[in-house]
C-alpha cells in the first residue's frame, strides 16, 4: 500500500497541482489540435512533388518519381504513390499541403532543429518552453480536464515541456490502477481531505484513471469501416480518436514518427521512404475516416525539423536540407490546393536546399488563432509578426 501510495504521487506529482475535475471538464467539447512530428528530417520534395519543375528531375536522375507514378494535385505538384490514400482529402477539401515551409534557422543538426521548432522560435535562444505549452498557458479554461494535452509515446515532447496540464502515456490501455478496491479507496481518501498540492495532483491523477477505465481503450472499435495501419503512427492515432470521442477535454495531441534521416538506400517506389509514406498515409487517411463528422473539430498537423537536399547523394539519399512540406488536414482546413510561394529549385540556399517562403510559425498561429480562439499569437510565438495565410478558417 505505501509503495502504491509512492508510486502515485511520484507520477501524480508530474502533472497540474491546480485542477479539479469532479464535475467534469468545461473545454470537453472543445475543438482539438493534432500535432505529427516527422523525426529525422523528412524528404518534402517526396511527400509534395513538383512534377512541373525540370530541375528536380535534372539533380534526382535516379531518386525523382516518375511523372507517370505522381498524384497530381494541380499542374505543378502532385503526392507521393505511397501517400495516394490522401489524395481523396485533398479532393474532398479536407487536405492542405503546403511546400517550402520551415524555420529561419538553417541549422542542419536535427536536436537544433527540432529544439528550435518545437519551442516555437527561430533561433536558439528565446523562452526555453514548448509552443504548446504556452498555448496551454495563455487560453486555460476554469475547470480543465487532466487530459488537456497529451503525448502518445514513451518521452515528453519540447513543445510540452513545461505544461503542467499535461500527460505522456505510451498507450491508453496501459494506463491502469493495478490494486485491489479497497486500496483505491485508501488512495482516494488520502488524496480527498487536503488542499496541499500533492492532494490535488493525487486526486486529478485518480480522475485521469477513472477517465481511462471509462473509455475502455482497448476495446475502442473504429468507426466506419476505419483501419489503422498495425504501427506506432496507426496506433497513436486511433487512441487519439478514441480520446476524442469520448469527450475527455482534449485539446492537443503529439505524436511521433521518426524514420526520416535518409541518408542512403531512400528508394522511390519501394524501399525504407516509400514504407514511411504509405504508413503516415494509411495513418492519417484512418484517422479522419474514424471521426467521421467529429472530424469537423479536429485539425491535423503535419511537420518536420527540416527537408533534404534538393540533389541526390551519392549513396541514392538525400542529405540534411532546408524547406520542406507541411500537411493540414481536417477542421477548419482550406484543402483542395497546394499553398506554396514556389521558390525553384534552381535558386537554392546553403548548400544546394530548396528555399523557406513560409515560416512555420505563420501555419501554427493560424490554426492556434482560427481554430482554438488564441487572442494574442504573440503569447505564444514571442516577438514574431506573423503573416496571414488564409489557409485555416473557424
Amino acid at each position: 500500500m505505501v509503495g502504491l501510495s509512492i508510486g502515485l504521487m511520484g507520477w501524480a506529482t508530474r502533472q497540474s497541482a491546480l485542477a479539479q475535475v469532479s464535475v467534469g471538464p468545461r473545454n470537453a467539447d472543445r475543438n482539438v489540435v493534432v500535432v505529427v512530428f516527422l523525426r529525422g528530417g523528412a524528404d518534402g520534395l517526396s511527400l509534395l512533388v513538383p512534377y512541373a519543375d525540370d530541375t528536380y528531375y535534372r539533380l534526382r536522375p535516379v531518386l525523382s518519381v516518375p511523372k507517370e507514378k505522381v498524384h497530381r494535385l494541380d499542374g505543378f505538384f502532385g503526392l507521393h504513390p505511397s501517400l495516394a490514400s490522401l489524395e481523396p482529402l485533398f479532393h474532398s477539401g479536407q487536405l492542405a499541403p503546403l511546400h517550402a515551409v520551415g524555420s529561419d534557422d538553417q541549422t542542419r543538426s536535427h536536436f537544433e532543429a527540432m529544439n528550435t521548432m518545437e519551442r516555437g522560435v527561430a533561433r536558439r535562444d528565446g523562452p526555453q518552453s514548448g509552443w504548446v505549452t504556452r498555448y496551454l498557458e495563455a487560453s486555460e479554461p476554469e475547470n480543465p480536464s487532466p487530459l488537456r494535452a497529451v503525448a502518445l509515446g514513451y518521452t515528453t515532447p519540447t513543445s510540452l515541456v513545461g505544461a503542467t496540464n499535461a500527460t505522456t502515456l505510451s498507450s491508453l490501455s496501459d494506463y491502469r490502477l493495478d490494486a485491489p478496491e479497497s486500496a483505491r479507496h485508501s488512495l482516494e481518501s488520502m488524496y480527498g481531505r487536503g488542499s496541499d498540492l500533492v492532494s490535488h495532483a493525487g486526486r486529478e491523477t485518480l480522475d485521469v484513471l477513472r477517465t481511462m477505465e471509462r473509455i475502455d481503450a482497448a476495446h475502442y472499435k473504429p468507426s466506419n469501416s476505419a483501419k489503422y495501419p498495425d504501427s506506432d503512427l496507426g496506433l497513436g492515432l486511433k487512441q487519439v480518436a478514441c480520446l476524442v470521442r469520448a469527450n475527455v477535454g482534449l485539446e492537443v495531441a503529439c505524436l511521433d514518427k521518426g524514420g526520416w534521416d535518409t541518408h542512403f538506400g531512400q528508394g522511390v517506389t519501394a524501399g525504407l521512404l516509400p514504407l514511411l509514406l504509405d504508413d503516415l498515409g494509411k495513418s492519417l487517411a484512418a484517422f479522419a475516416q474514424d471521426l467521421g463528422p467529429e472530424s469537423t473539430r479536429v485539425t491535423t498537423i503535419v511537420m518536420t525539423e527540416f527537408g533534404r537536399r534538393i540533389e541526390e547523394n551519392a549513396s541514392l539519399g538525400t542529405d540534411h536540407g532546408h524547406g520542406s512540406a507541411m500537411f493540414l488536414m481536417g477542421g477548419g482546413v482550406r484543402g483542395g490546393q497546394v499553398h506554396a510561394k514556389w521558390p525553384g529549385l534552381d535558386h537554392p540556399v546553403g548548400p544546394g536546399d530548396l528555399a523557406v517562403t513560409t515560416d512555420y510559425r505563420d501555419v501554427l498561429s493560424e490554426v492556434l488563432s482560427s481554430r482554438m480562439g488564441l487572442r494574442n499569437p504573440s503569447d505564444v510565438f514571442a516577438g514574431y509578426e506573423g503573416s496571414k495565410l488564409g489557409i485555416v478558417g473557424a
